[in-house]
């Protein structure tokens, strides 16, 4: 009983650091990051400087929008766009500010929830969607990209 009890005494140390030891030395290693942020990056979303987008409503892809709270997931520019007065329409970023998805948004008169968490976004340009610059004349819709 002596030889069990001095044998676990010494081996178990050795092959537990050695069973968990080196992912414990992996994670509090150092690695070189790139100083770039990523595009991709959800914690910390990196705004592309694009040419202005324009966008004629009289367009039958964006018939959503010509009523008060008419909304549309743009994919193909990767903006939502909600049309908040007679006079105004707001675009936003269409990615999730929780895990990057955009493409299943539902939209409820008041904020954006993204059908992947369920999370809500407020239409406020002071929420966490990045909010585009707009103005809208004569039907026509000009986003900017700052």
């Amino acid at each position: 009983m002596k030889n069990r009890r001095l044998f676990l005494k010494t081996a178990c140390k050795p092959l537990v650091l050695t069973a968990i030891g080196i992912p414990i030395l992996e994670a509090c290693s150092t690695e070189e990051v790139s100083e770039t942020p990523l595009r991709s990056s959800v914690n910390s979303p990196v705004v592309e400087k694009r040419e202005p987008l324009i966008i004629n409503l009289s367009n039958s892809n964006f018939s959503d929008l010509t009523k008060v709270g008419g909304w549309k997931n743009y994919t193909q520019e990767d903006l939502l766009l909600v049309r908040i007065s007679d006079n105004e329409i707001r675009a936003f970023d269409n990615r999730c500010p929780h895990q990057g998805n955009r493409d299943r948004w539902e939209f409820d008169g008041s904020s954006f929830t993204c059908q992947y968490h369920f999370n809500s976004y407020s239409t406020s340009c002071s929420g966490s969607l990045i909010c585009y610059p707009t103005t809208f004349e004569d039907e026509v819709l000009t986003i900017s990209f700052e």
